[in-house]
C-alpha cells in the first residue's frame, strides 16, 4: 500500500514537473516571438514609416526637422529592438529582483539613446545653417570649437544620469575629482595650456576658418581648430598641426583681413635720361595707375626718389583693389607691362648694375701694340 502511495506520489510530481517545463517553454516562445515582431518593426520603420516621415518634414518646408529625425533615425532603430528585448524579458517569469535590474536597464538604454541622438544633432551642422537663415553673425571657428564642448558636455551629461539611474553615487565622484584635480592639472598642464589657448583664440579671433594666416611657425589657411590644436593647410598642400598655446603665443599676420594688398618697388633707369623724360615717365606712370581700374585710389605714390650708384630711381608705390593671390599676380603684371610700355615710348633704359673706371693718366694703347 506504502509502495502504491509512493508511486502515486511520484507520478503526480512528474506531471507537475511536465507541466512546469511545458508552460515556462511556451512563455519563452512567446517572448522571442515578440522580440521578432520588434525586430520587424524596426525594419519597417528603417523602410517605410521613417522615410514617410521625412517626406511629412520635407512638406513642412523646415529643414531643422529633417535635420532632427535624420540625427535620431539610428537612435531610434535601436531603441526599438531593446524595447522589444525589454518587453519580452517582461513577459517571462522573473522574480522582483531581476525585474527592478531589468527596468533599470531599460531605463538607462533610453537615456543611451537620447544622448546619442543630441550628440548627433550637436555635430550635424544645423546651428550653422540655423544661424544663417535667421543672418546670425558666428564666427566660422567658433561653430566647431562650440560643437565639440557641447558634444562633450552631452556625453558627460549621460554618463552621470545613467550612473544615477545604475544606483551609482555621483556626488562622491565629483567630490573625487575635487581633490585630485590639482595632481591632474600639473600632470596634463600641457594639454590644459592648449585648451586656454584655444579659448584665447577663439575669444580674440585673430583668424577664423580659411583665414591665410602667417606666423613664425606655419603660414597657410586654417581648416579647423579642436580642444588641443589648430590644423592648417600650407601652400605646398601638406596639413600642419599647431599646438593652440604656441598660436596663442605667437605673432599671427592675417593676410585675409587685408582691405587692399600692396605693390611698391624702385625701378631705376639709366643715368643718360634727361630730366625732362624723366619728368614725363614719372608723370604718366602715375596717370596710368590712377586710372587703371584695379588699382586702389586711395594711396599711389610716383616719385623720383634719388641719385643711386648706378641709377636714377623711381618709387612706385600702390595697392590693388583685389587681394585674391591670382588676381593680384595679374594686376601686377598688367601694371608691369604698361610700365615698360612707357619707358619704351619715352626712350628711356632701364639700368642695371654697372661701374665706370677713369683713368687720371691716358694710356695709348695703340703705341703698344705698335712696339709688339
Amino acid at each position: 500500500m506504502l509502495d502504491e502511495l509512493m508511486f502515486i506520489n511520484d507520478f503526480d510530481m512528474f506531471r507537475i514537473t511536465d507541466f512546469l517545463l511545458s508552460f515556462i517553454w511556451k512563455e519563452i516562445l512567446i517572448a522571442l516571438a515578440i522580440f521578432l515582431i520588434f525586430v520587424l518593426i524596426r525594419k519597417l520603420f528603417a523602410r517605410y514609416i521613417f522615410n514617410f516621415l521625412l517626406k511629412a518634414a520635407k512638406k513642412t518646408g523646415a529643414e531643422i526637422n529633417i535635420s532632427i529625425l535624420r540625427c535620431f533615425e539610428k537612435p531610434l532603430r535601436a531603441f526599438i529592438v531593446v524595447f522589444g528585448f525589454y518587453l519580452s524579458l517582461t513577459y517571462l517569469p522573473l522574480n522582483t529582483y531581476q525585474d527592478i535590474i531589468l527596468t533599470k536597464f531599460f531605463r538607462a538604454s533610453i537615456i543611451v539613446f537620447i544622448t546619442w541622438g543630441f550628440y548627433n544633432l550637436s555635430g550635424s551642422g544645423l546651428f550653422e545653417e540655423y544661424s544663417e537663415k535667421i543672418d546670425i553673425n558666428v564666427d566660422k571657428i567658433l561653430i566647431p570649437f562650440a560643437s565639440k564642448v557641447i558634444r562633450f558636455i552631452i556625453v558627460a551629461l549621460g554618463i552621470s544620469i545613467i550612473a544615477q539611474e545604475l544606483g551609482y553615487d555621483v556626488s562622491g565622484f565629483i567630490a573625487g575629482l575635487g581633490l585630485g584635480g590639482l595632481a591632474f592639472a600639473l600632470a596634463a598642464k600641457d594639454a590644459l595650456a592648449n585648451i586656454f589657448g584655444g579659448i584665447i583664440i577663439i575669444t580674440d579671433k585673430p583668424f577664423s576658418i580659411g583665414d591665410w594666416i602667417y606666423t613664425p611657425s606655419v603660414e597657410g589657411t586654417v581648416e579647423d581648430i579642436t580642444f588641443r590644436s589648430t590644423r592648417v593647410r600650407t601652400f605646398a598642400k601638406s596639413l600642419v598641426t599647431v599646438p593652440n598655446s604656441t598660436l596663442a603665443n605667437e605673432a599671427v599676420t592675417n593676410w585675409t583681413k587685408m582691405g587692399k594688398r600692396r605693390i611698391t618697388f624702385r625701378l631705376g633707369v639709366t643715368y643718360s635720361t634727361t630730366r625732362e623724360k624723366m619728368q614725363n615717365c614719372v608723370d604718366r606712370i602715375r596717370e596710368m595707375l590712377e586710372n587703371h581700374p584695379e588699382v586702389h585710389k586711395e594711396m599711389i605714390f610716383v616719385r623720383f626718389d634719388g641719385f643711386n650708384d648706378s641709377s636714377l630711381d623711381i618709387i612706385i608705390y600702390f595697392f590693388t583693389i583685389t587681394t585674391n593671390w591670382g588676381e593680384f599676380l595679374a594686376v601686377k603684371e598688367d601694371t608691369n607691362f604698361k610700365i615698360m610700355e612707357i619707358l619704351e615710348s619715352e626712350g628711356v633704359s632701364v639700368a642695371f648694375p654697372s661701374r665706370s673706371l677713369y683713368l687720371e693718366t691716358p694710356v695709348d694703347f695703340n703705341s703698344d701694340n705698335k712696339n709688339q
